[in-house]
């Protein structure tokens, strides 16, 4: 618990015995805490240097426990100050890398990271660094890291980044695939699964990628592609295997099971077939006999099941899929 500001367990374990005891000596420690006397006295060292404990000038051999609402309160102060710092100097560092990265050159757009450690260790940074969502596209056969089981994965769901992943059918008979998927979707990250994916992706916010690159040579190596067209067409390619995966929820039991795929119901389709006759909202809503509010959230409903972010995408998708039929001659 009080590892944040340097101490180790034996030295967290010293001063807590120390603060319950007010004052001891360095024998009555060491078989409180049942250490050899030589690393109870070790601990003892670093606490002093840390504030925490002093030796008693009343008499030799005895410590001392400083207050803790004191004592810990200097350090914690101390801690926030240093992690002030190293805030505004990464703020610093972000905006000269954002003037530097305006335009930045073609060679500069796609990083080539090398050997499994790297690979895996940047795959962890991208995470890390996520601030909105992670999108991912996981193949059954993970060479480096595992698109589910990690984590980085668990700490940005916590801190509030959503993750939407779609794996491939295969990982769900994997030994650990169903422990992973439950735990990711006990974290409420969505999940879907298709038969197969086309590639392992990882996206960040739509402004990182990573993906594998494969040759005949045995080390692993990856792509890490920055904001671009080639990551834009990356981002349409998850945005196209995700719009056909199927849902994935957990039931009872912790069980995993598909989802039917879903579709717009008789209602939906009468709204957008009146959509992409060119009416207005207000004017569906009257045409239907529904609020406005209704229709609004029918439509966002649309789009999220369609997987897209404009209307103009919606009519595309609802064409594609056969929600809407097309005109006689209109030339389709």
């Amino acid at each position: 618990m009080l590892g944040a500001i340097g101490l180790d367990a034996r030295q967290e374990s010293a001063y807590r015995a120390l603060v319950a005891l007010g004052a001891a000596e360095v024998t009555d420690l060491a078989h409180r805490l049942a250490l050899p006397e030589t690393d109870t006295e070790s601990a003892l060292r670093r606490l002093e240097r840390h504030g925490l404990a002093a030796q008693s000038s009343a008499r030799t051999g005895r410590w001392v426990a400083a207050p803790p609402a004191v004592a810990l309160g200097a350090l914690l102060t101390q801690q926030r100050h240093e992690l002030e710092q190293a805030e505004l100097a990464a703020a610093l560092l972000a905006e000269e890398y954002r003037a530097e990265a305006a335009e930045p050159a073609v060679h500069d757009l796609v990083e080539v990271v090398t050997g499994a450690s790297a690979v895996a260790h940047r795959f962890l940074q991208l995470q890390l660094g996520a601030t909105d969502e992670v999108c991912a596209l996981v193949t059954g056969k993970p060479v480096v890291v595992s698109g589910t089981e990690n984590e980085a994965e668990e700490r940005a769901s916590q801190r509030g980044v959503a993750y939407r992943i779609v794996i491939e059918r295969e990982v769900l008979a994997l030994p650990t695939g169903l422990t992973e998927v439950s735990a990711s979707l006990g974290r409420d990250e969505q999940v879907r699964v298709v038969d197969r994916v086309p590639t392992k992706l990882v996206v960040a916010d739509r402004a990182l990628a990573m993906v594998p690159l494969t040759g005949r040579g045995s080390e692993p190596a990856a792509l890490v592609v920055h904001a671009s067209g080639l990551l834009e067409s990356l981002m349409g390619l998850f945005e196209s295997v995700w719009r056909d995966a199927l849902p994935l929820r957990l039931g009872a039991g912790a069980q995993v099971t598909e989802e039917s795929a879903a579709g717009p119901d008789a209602t939906d389709l009468e709204v957008l077939s009146l959509l992409l006759a060119g009416m207005t909202d207000a004017s569906v809503a009257k045409q239907l006999d529904l609020g406005l509010r209704t229709v609004q959230r029918r439509v966002k409903g649309l789009m999220e099941l369609a997987g897209v972010t404009t209307r103009l995408q919606l009519g595309w998708h609802a064409y594609e899929k056969g929600w809407v039929a097309r005109e006689p001659g209109s030339g389709a």
